[in-house]
């Protein structure tokens, strides 16, 4: 449980680093796709943070490589959640659904958030691991700032 609450962590981190992905309120439920400048605008904010962070060029584009996979992680997660809970919904809907039919779809909707959770914590690592311990602490430092910015409500 630690795990995945340090890998949702550090997804949220970066995912708000690179920007909302949603419209606020929008989330899973309501199949709100990310907003191109929105999203836009905070990979390019992320990625000045990786180049201004990361002085090796070869270093910059490899982290910027990880980001991108994580992006693209994230946004399959997020697809995929949206379908589990439109079967949720369906089932929800049927009278005679069972309660071991509502325990699949959830035992589905977890295993699959860990397998993004598991994935993203490799990436984590791999970045982790071609940065000083300098370089760590600055980028670590500017997405929370970043994300300082994208919270809602705060």
């Amino acid at each position: 449980m630690r795990t995945v609450k340090l890998v949702t962590s550090l997804a949220l981190a970066i995912l708000a680093t690179i920007s909302c992905a949603t419209h606020p309120g929008m989330g899973y439920h309501g199949g709100g796709e990310p907003g191109a400048s929105t999203l836009d605008r905070g990979f390019k904010e992320m990625a000045a943070l990786i180049e201004k962070t990361v002085q090796d060029p070869g270093k910059a584009k490899q982290a910027q490589g990880i980001v991108e996979e994580i992006v693209a992680e994230v946004k399959q997660s997020v697809q995929q959640n949206q379908q589990f809970h439109q079967k949720l919904y369906e089932l929800n809907a049927n009278y005679e659904a069972t309660p071991e039919e509502f325990t699949k779809i959830l035992d589905d909707l977890n295993n699959s958030r860990m397998k993004t959770a598991t994935k993203i914590l490799g990436l984590r690592f791999k970045m982790k691991a071609m940065l000083t311990a300098q370089e760590w602490k600055v980028l670590s430092e500017g997405m929370a700032l970043s994300r300082s910015r994208y919270r809602h409500g705060t």
